[in-house]
């Protein structure tokens, strides 16, 4: 562990340590020299040399002492190296703790829930985060460099997003089996607005085949909006398909970072985004979309050509059922994913662990510090007083 000043240049605060002591010594002397007849005739005498003296030198300190705290605390002292490096196990909430911890009973560990605070894996469970994921990458953060993580997860993950998690330490990824909890289907998905679709003049084939797909989604033949990159699309939209080749508008990619979904072009280029996570395969396994968290939203790009002769799916049944999968989980919700497919990834950024603060510290200490100067300063009034 080492200390250190975060803002080491409000130490020059403690030049304020001289007023105690001007006020001290110009309070030195109460005495008042009286003037009577007699003297008037006695000889002058040479007055001896003055000593400095501090009365109440107790009192002097200790109001040294608030003035030097103060400046330390503005300072901002901290420790670093304070954290505890007992490793972590985190427990997704709706998991049995004796279940998820089986094997490591003897095991020194931080047992903690898998949720927003990580409370005490002993207290009541708490409500299962909508993004999970979110939370698994908090924990990292969270955690100083070095430090073991267990996760255990059921079997179905809800809270995944389009992201694949990369974490910065290894996890030991546990999938526990939760029983009926892992045999539960999934929640009907309620019934989406057709997305509105914008696309270049050479992509005019490949909207016709997504507009007809997402117009298979209503039943009552809802109306599409289709129409070029020039007309604009409607802002309050929650999803967007985008078929144009080359650079992603700053339109559309401020409206993905508010919380949008877009659908875009394999040709389609947006360098910030890591598009390193497969959202749709097709009956070979090959990967057809492949997805990437941008701010509060997510972002989706085709894998290959918008052609039956590359992608014969897109003029069978199926297909209209497998894109309105992938825009059934907006992406403010919660998605559903088989947990052994969604294990952490190494290579993510490493945190510094944050230092211990020690201000809190100092204030106590001057609290305690300002009650006895009171009481000195009170005692010593009532002394003084005739």
């Amino acid at each position: 562990m080492s200390a250190a000043l975060l803002l080491p240049m409000a130490l020059a605060a403690l030049a304020a340590l001289a007023l105690p002591l001007l006020i001290h010594l110009a309070r030195r002397s109460e005495q008042r020299p009286t003037v009577f007849a007699a003297l008037r005739w006695l000889r002058e005498k040479p007055r001896p040399r003055s000593r400095l003296r501090f009365d109440e030198w107790l009192l002097l300190l200790l109001r040294l002492l608030l003035l030097a705290l103060l400046a330390l605390w503005l300072a901002q002292p901290v420790l670093f190296g304070a954290q505890s490096q007992t490793a972590w196990l985190a427990v997704a909430p709706g998991l049995q703790p004796a279940r998820a911890a089986a094997g490591l009973e003897n095991a020194k560990l931080e047992r903690r829930w898998l949720a927003p605070g990580f409370p005490r894996l002993d207290t009541p469970a708490p409500v299962a985060p909508a993004d999970l994921a979110s939370v698994v990458r908090e924990l990292d953060a969270t955690l100083p460099p070095g430090v073991g993580l267990t996760v255990a997860v059921p079997a179905r993950l809800d809270g995944a997003d389009g992201a694949r998690l990369r974490l910065s330490r290894p996890v030991q990824w546990r999938v526990v089996d939760d029983g009926d909890a892992a045999d539960a289907p999934p929640a009907r998905e309620p019934a989406l607005a057709p997305p509105p679709i914008r696309y270049a003049p050479q992509r005019a084939q490949a909207a016709a085949y997504l507009r007809a797909a997402v117009a298979a989604w209503d039943e009552r033949g809802a109306a599409v909006d289709a129409a070029p990159l020039e007309q604009a699309f409607d802002p309050q939209a929650r999803a967007l398909i985008w078929l144009a080749p080359g650079p992603v508008p700053q339109a559309v990619r401020d409206w993905v970072a508010q919380g949008g979904r877009v659908l875009l072009d394999a040709q389609a280029v947006w360098p910030e985004a890591k598009f390193d996570a497969p959202l749709w395969r097709d009956a070979q396994g090959a990967v057809r979309v492949v997805g990437a968290r941008v701010g509060r939203g997510q972002a989706l790009r085709f894998a290959g050509a918008m052609e039956p002769r590359a992608w014969p799916a897109l003029t069978q049944p199926g297909f209209a059922a497998g894109l309105r999968d992938l825009f059934a989980a907006q992406a403010p919700s919660p998605s559903r994913v088989a947990a052994r497919d969604y294990a952490p990834a190494g290579g993510g950024p490493a945190f510094a662990a944050p230092p211990l603060d020690l201000r809190p510290w100092l204030a106590l200490l001057a609290a305690v510090l300002f009650l006895l100067e009171r009481w000195l300063a009170t005692r010593s009034k009532r002394g003084a007083a005739p």
